[in-house]
């Protein structure tokens, strides 16, 4: 991962970073905003950036003579799934909580146009190369299975799940099993809801990949009945638990035999209060006081010389990604001098954070939060170097406790940090706590839709933005832990 990171921090520009190609097309967005358009929660206006009717035009187009006010904005979210080993086996997509509920009672053709929008934006995403090994979960109706742009998605990669409607107009129990087999044949593979709640697809059972449930319908009595019947009707199905709050319900999952898991415990916090920064960790974050205290070159690079191995990594990643150089890097100084203070300082604090959390949900939390900084480096594209460099740093650091295991306090103290990043990561406010709070509602779903849009308001961030950012910021994060 270092090492990719590294080349990143080589090529990278600082001038505004290149527009990359849009996840979303704007007609898509029309044409949902024209079948089916969602109250605003009383709001009369739309988040910049998304194509919105008038609340006349709407009250015009209307068949039943409601007043629709103008669309709400579309977030895509994702949300990590972990496997035994507590690393990230794959993600959910959806779109943002708000939206969904807004269409809980919507008729089939509106959660069609929603289901299209989800699906367009992987195929643009190219979540195949993105992912690789990994699965991308989606919710869709049951009528939608044999919408003809899933054939777009790269099967080996796609776990689609089907929901059922109040519309009587589904497919019958044959006619869906049979086109659940073609999809299975492509490779697709087959999620299925609570079974012992939603009895709908049932006879589909037998072809199941994973049987879908949430924590907080289980009990021990329930547990145990479910993974019985699950193990009877479809035994080669994978159990996944959703909206698992803690560590705890995490371990009671597990000793139920589920294999995958999903929920707010992946960033949960434990009392880590006698624990203190690793060795290797200590080391590296007493180096980085050292350099944010403007400490002499000399002497920085004295302080790099005394961690053997450190040094050594420092001279393979630089000799590895400065290709252009005619001679080798042979020297402590000359790479220092190369990398200048704040390319070294970035790459330090990355250390820090993957030296001693490296495996298990550390590993998915520095993830997760490499997500969030390369997210905010982008949608601030426009300010200031200083700023973004502020950005990023606060999203990488976001959940350094998680990752080194001890309390923020100890995490953070080394680090010199800034007053604004202190601020964002210590109390959740100041200037740069909103585009915080904006990424990490983009790995979250069920965060509230109001705190969502003031968040997107505060940064004047649209939907379409959020989520392309978002997108481009897991592909980035995948690409340097290769």
């Amino acid at each position: 991962m270092l090492k990719a990171f590294f080349d990143w921090l080589f090529r990278r520009q600082q001038a505004t970073p290149p527009a990359s190609p849009r996840l979303t097309n704007p007609q898509d967005f029309a044409q949902l905003n024209r079948d089916a358009p969602l109250r605003a929660g009383g709001s009369a206006g739309t988040a910049p950036g998304l194509p919105a009717r008038t609340a006349s035009s709407a009250t015009d187009d209307s068949t039943d003579g409601t007043d629709h006010t103008p669309a709400m904005v579309t977030y895509l979210c994702r949300e990590a799934v972990l496997g035994r080993d507590q690393r990230i086996a794959g993600y959910q997509f959806m779109l943002h909580e708000g939206t969904r509920n807004r269409i809980r009672n919507s008729s089939r053709r509106v959660h069609h146009l929603y289901a299209e929008i989800l699906v367009r934006n992987l195929v643009r995403a190219d979540i195949g190369r993105l992912l690789g090994h990994r699965f991308a979960a989606i919710e869709v109706p049951d009528s939608f299975l044999s919408h003809p742009c899933l054939a777009n998605l790269p099967a080996r990669n796609i776990v689609l799940i089907p929901t059922p409607h109040s519309e009587a107009s589904g497919p019958d129990p044959t006619e869906l099993a049979q086109t659940v087999a073609r999809l299975r044949q492509a490779g697709f593979r087959l999620g299925l809801l609570d079974p012992m709640l939603i009895d709908d697809f049932s006879a589909l059972l037998p072809q199941a990949d994973m049987v879908i449930v949430r924590s907080p319908a289980l009990d021990a009595a329930l547990g145990l009945r479910l993974t019985r019947f699950v193990a009877d009707a479809s035994p080669q199905a994978r159990l996944l638990v959703r909206d698992l709050p803690s560590l705890e319900d995490f371990r009671f999952a597990y000793k139920m035999g589920a294999s995958l898991f999903q929920g707010p415990f992946i960033t949960g916090r434990e009392d880590w209060s006698e624990r203190d920064l690793g060795p290797n960790t200590l080391r590296i974050a007493t180096l980085i006081g050292r350099l944010r205290s403007n400490g002499d070159a000399r002497e920085i690079a004295a302080l790099l010389k005394e961690d053997g191995a450190l040094s050594l990594r420092l001279l393979r990643y630089v000799n590895s990604a400065a290709n252009a150089q005619t001679k080798p890097i042979a020297s402590i100084e000359h790479a220092f001098a190369l990398l200048g203070e704040e390319r070294l300082y970035r790459w330090l604090v990355l250390l820090a954070c993957s030296t001693d959390g490296n495996s298990g949900r550390a590993a998915a939390a520095l993830e997760t939060a490499l997500v969030r900084a390369r997210m905010m480096e982008l949608l601030a594209a426009e300010k200031s170097t200083t700023e973004r460099e502020s950005l990023f740093l606060l999203g990488l650091l976001s959940l350094a406790d998680v990752i080194m295991q001890v309390p923020l306090d100890k995490a953070l103290a080394p680090l010199a940090l800034t007053t604004e990043v202190r601020a964002a990561l210590q109390e959740g406010e100041g200037p740069l706590y909103p585009l915080l709070e904006l990424a990490i509602a983009c790995e979250r779903g069920d965060l509230e839709p109001e705190r969502m849009q003031q968040a997107a308001e505060r940064c004047a961030v649209s939907a379409e933005q959020a989520s392309l950012s978002h997108m481009q910021a897991l592909s980035w994060a995948l690409e340097v832990q290769q």
